[in-house]
C-alpha cells in the first residue's frame, strides 16, 4: 500500500481517538483519622473547652463558677444538689479544679470538677435539667515493695538514696519515735522495710500507702516494728515489736518532726534576748517557720493565748500528773477546752515573744513541777489484750522471715564492691547471717 493511501487512514484514526470520551481521573481523598479520645473524670476533654486552675485564698464555689459565666440559677441548683453529698465550703486552697464548657456554648460552664486529693474527686455536672453530683475516685493499684538504707547524714537523705521519699521517712520515724531519738542518729545506723506504694491508673505514682514491717539498727541494736490490727471492730492498726509489745508511748519524744534541739532544759543558761543568766525550764526545737507543732499526748487545752515572753502559746493538761506547754507559735490552731489526741496539730512554729528565731520551746510539768522530759521514766501505752497477742504472734513468723530476707544497704554496697566471682558466696553468707 502506498504512502498516499496510508496517510489518510492514519489521520482518520487519530481523529476518532481524539473524539472518544476521556477516562475519568480518580482523585485521591485524604482520610483524616478522628482525634483519639482524651478521657479524664469520665469525660472526653476533646469535646469541651477546658479551664484548669487551683483554689486560691478567698475563692469559693460560687465565685469560681460566676467568673466562668455561670448564672445565679446554675450556682443555686448546683449548691442544692451538693447539700447532702459534699460540703463545698470545705474546698482547700492549693487544690486543683477543672471547668468544662461545651464548644457550642463556651460562655457557660457545663461541668465543675474538684480534685480532693490525688485519688478522690468531686464532679458537678450542670448539663441538662437536673444537676448531677457525685464523689468518685481514680482506680488505684497497690504494689508491695522492700527497701533498705544507711544513715550518712540524715534519715531523709538516706531514704532518697534508697529510692524512697520524704513520706516514707516520716512514716518510719513515726513508727519508732518512742523507741529511738531521731535527733541522735549516727552514721552507719541502718533500716529496712516492707511497704506498699499506690499507683493511679497503673502508672501514676500516688505515694505511700503503709509500712507493713520495719527494722531500724540504731547504735548496733535492732528495733523491730510490725503493723497489726489489734481491734477488728474499729480496724485501727498500730505497731508492735517482735514480742508483741507496743511501740507507742504515753508521750511523743518531741512536738515537731525533723528539727534539732537548739537548747536543752538547764538550771542556768545565758538568755539570748534578755542577755542574762537564768534557768531554762524547757527544751527548744529549732524548725522552719510554719512547721506543724503537735500535742505529745492526749489531753485538754487549758490555755491558748499570748504573753510578752511566751508569745503565742498553748498549754495541754494530759491527766492529774502531766501537763505540757508549747511556746513562740506563729499561729494557734486550737481553743481552750478542746480535746486533742496525741499527734494532733495544735499550732505552727514561729518566733513570737522573747525568741531570736523560729523554734518551739517545749515545757513539761509532772505533779506541778517543771522537769526535763528526757530524764523522766514515762508510762507506756496500753498493751495488747491476751487474745490479740495470741493472734499477733501467730501471724508474725512469716512477716518477720520476709523482712529478715531483705538485705541491708551496707551488705549490698559491700557486695557491689566485690569481684563478681565472690558475689554468690557473699550472698549466701549474708542470707545465713540474717
Amino acid at each position: 500500500m502506498t504512502l498516499q493511501k496510508i496517510l489518510p487512514l492514519f489521520l482518520l484514526s487519530i481523529f476518532f481517538l481524539a473524539c472518544e470520551d476521556p477516562k475519568p481521573i480518580e482523585e485521591e481523598v485524604a482520610v483524616i483519622a478522628p482525634e483519639p479520645a482524651r478521657m479524664k473524670y469520665g469525660y472526653d476533654l476533646n469535646q469541651y473547652i477546658v479551664t484548669e486552675s487551683e483554689i486560691k485564698s478567698g475563692d469559693s464555689f460560687g465565685k469560681i463558677l460566676d467568673a466562668q459565666g455561670a448564672t445565679s440559677e446554675q450556682i443555686f441548683k448546683a449548691s442544692e444538689a451538693m447539700r447532702d453529698i459534699f460540703n463545698i465550703r470545705g474546698i482547700q486552697v492549693g487544690k486543683s479544679y477543672m471547668v468544662l464548657a461545651a464548644k457550642d456554648n463556651p460562655s457557660t460552664p457545663a461541668v465543675f470538677i474538684y480534685q480532693r486529693n490525688n485519688v478522690d474527686y468531686l464532679v458537678v455536672d450542670m448539663q441538662g435539667e437536673d444537676t448531677q453530683v457525685k464523689l468518685d475516685s481514680f482506680p488505684v493499684k497497690y504494689v508491695q515493695k522492700v527497701g533498705s538504707g544507711v544513715i550518712t547524714s540524715s534519715l531523709s537523705q538516706a531514704m532518697d538514696e534508697a529510692g524512697m521519699g520524704i513520706k516514707h521517712a516520716y512514716e518510719l520515724a513515726d513508727i519508732f519515735r518512742w523507741s529511738i531519738d531521731f535527733f541522735k542518729l549516727q552514721q552507719g545506723d541502718e533500716f529496712k522495710l516492707i511497704y506498699t506504694d499506690k499507683y493511679i491508673n497503673d502508672s501514676t505514682y500516688a505515694g505511700l500507702e503503709n509500712i507493713k514491717a520495719a527494722v531500724f539498727y540504731h547504735q548496733g541494736q535492732p528495733y523491730y516494728g510490725f503493723e497489726f490490727e489489734a481491734d477488728t471492730i474499729s480496724r485501727i492498726t498500730d505497731y508492735y515489736d517482735e514480742k508483741g509489745k507496743t511501740l507507742r508511748s504515753f508521750f511523743l519524744k518531741a512536738p515537731v518532726e525533723y528539727s534539732r534541739i537548739s537548747s536543752r532544759f538547764s538550771p542556768r543558761r545565758f538568755h539570748p534576748v534578755q542577755k542574762r543568766w537564768k534557768a531554762h525550764k524547757g527544751t527548744d526545737y529549732a524548725a522552719p517557720r510554719g512547721t506543724p507543732i503537735v500535742s505529745t499526748a492526749n489531753g485538754t487545752i487549758i490555755k491558748a493565748g499570748y504573753t510578752r515572753g511566751n508569745g503565742r502559746y498553748v498549754k495541754v493538761k494530759h491527766d492529774s500528773e502531766f501537763t505540757t506547754q508549747y511556746l513562740h507559735m506563729s499561729k494557734i490552731l486550737v481553743k481552750e477546752g478542746q480535746r486533742v489526741k496525741q499527734g494532733d496539730v495544735i499550732g505552727r512554729v514561729g518566733s513570737t515573744g522573747l525568741a531570736t528565731g523560729p523554734h518551739v520551746c517545749y515545757r513539761f510539768w509532772r505533779n506541778g513541777k517543771q522537769v526535763d522530759p528526757y530524764k523522766q521514766n514515762l508510762p507506756a501505752a496500753e498493751p495488747l489484750a491476751p487474745d490479740a497477742l495470741e493472734r499477733y504472734l501467730a501471724c508474725l513468723g512469716d512477716v518477720r522471715q520476709e523482712l529478715d530476707a531483705v538485705p541491708l544497704a551496707s551488705q549490698k554496697a559491700n557486695l557491689n564492691a566485690q569481684p563478681e566471682s565472690d558475689q554468690d558466696a557473699s550472698l549466701e553468707e549474708a542470707s545465713a547471717a540474717l
